[in-house]
């Protein structure tokens, strides 16, 4: 008996794509077989960096980030060396919160440039100098050390945006002087980040220390209860939310990648010498990007009413306010990749000033297109 012949598996694939790309010209539009979706977009990384306020167990990331998930943000990725502490509700517990650390300490023996490179942030969250302010250390050191993660940072990715706390009030009963330290010191932050920040990575200043009560938000004095968890997460949120809607660049790309800043640089300071009423310092920039810059500019910044007075290796432009721009003299502006050059100044300050100290930061000039 002869069969029906049947029209192989193949054909009535086609049959069938054939009848729905009919269809969708009907309805005005196309049908591509095989077109790709378009690749979702990376999370943006957020780093959570400090001390053990951060990460011991820092509860307050996780009432922060579940504050985020549930206000519509889904595409973010908390970050860090360390895992989860643990905090008894779900959320992302990666962070960079070593109990103990000095912010000091991280920055004199260069820690933080490998916690970095393994995380790969595109914003740091950083509430960080509890336990310098507690060990006596000068202010002016530890926004010296801020300058010079905020430059690691930036070495990182010249696009990072970096949200820096004033620091929640500190008062055990084994610190009688913490508690007006953290006063002193957080005065000092508005004015350092308005030095630090830069159109491209800017720094922004949360205020975690107004309405925060050591009796009523600390168990101990330091470290925040439960209370104080959601005070801190109510804080940070409103600034990182605005991070993330205003946009993130992300993949910054290894050195010499289209969209690499063509002129970042470093500046750190060093104090020579010292005599009552003034001081030597000097400062090297360091070209840290991955092509020569044919020039430089650096701000200085010094503590306690110091003033530049001379200065050699440079041109020198002084503020009202003591701000001394530094640009690059004719023989030393031009810097290889990782070269560096260095100025010095005479500074005078005045009788009641403590260590020689200053903030500086440093911008290069981008090579001719």
């Amino acid at each position: 008996m002869p069969r029906t012949p049947h029209a192989s598996p193949h054909l009535r694939v086609m049959s069938v794509l054939g009848l729905l790309a009919g269809l969708l010209l009907l309805l005005g539009m196309t049908f591509t077989p095989g077109a790709a979706a378009a690749p979702a977009a990376d999370p943006v990384r957020v780093m959570p960096l400090g001390d053990s306020i951060t990460g011991s167990p820092g509860c307050w990331r996780a009432v922060l980030w579940n504050r985020l998930v549930a206000g519509g943000y889904k595409d973010i990725d908390f970050v860090g060396t360390l895992p989860p502490p643990g905090c008894g509700q779900a959320h992302d517990g990666d962070n960079e919160g070593h109990g103990g650390e000095l912010v000091t300490n991280v920055a004199d023996q260069n820690l933080l440039p490998g916690r970095l490179a393994s995380t790969r942030p595109d914003i740091v969250v950083m509430h960080f100098g509890t336990n310098d302010v507690w060990s006596s250390i000068a202010p002016d050191r530890i926004l010296a050390a801020y300058t010079k993660l905020v430059a690691q940072m930036r070495a990182s990715n010249p696009d990072m945006r970096i949200l820096v706390a004033q620091l929640i009030p500190m008062n055990p009963s084994s610190c009688p002087g913490c508690a007006q330290r953290v006063v002193d010191f957080n005065a000092r932050i508005p004015g350092w980040a308005r030095a630090a920040g830069t159109d491209r990575s800017p720094v922004t200043v949360v205020d975690q220390w107004t309405g925060f009560s050591t009796a009523a938000d600390t168990y101990d004095g330091v470290h925040p209860n439960a209370s104080g968890d959601g005070k801190i997460a109510a804080r940070w949120f409103p600034a990182l939310s605005a991070v993330l809607d205003a946009g993130v660049p992300q993949d910054p790309g290894d050195p010499g990648d289209p969209g690499e800043d063509p002129a970042a640089c470093t500046a750190r300071f060093r104090a020579v010498s010292s005599w009552q009423g003034g001081y030597q310092g000097e400062v090297t920039v360091t070209n840290t990007s991955a092509a020569a810059v044919p020039g430089w500019t650096a701000t200085v910044v010094p503590s306690d009413g110091a003033r530049l007075t001379q200065l050699w290796n440079g041109s020198l432009t002084t503020a009202a306010d003591g701000t001394a721009t530094v640009r690059n003299a004719a023989w030393n502006g031009t810097l290889a990749p990782g070269a560096s050059a260095t100025f010095g100044f005479v500074a005078t300050a005045p009788a009641t000033a403590g260590t020689p100290a200053a903030t500086v930061t440093c911008t290069g000039t981008a090579p001719a297109a």
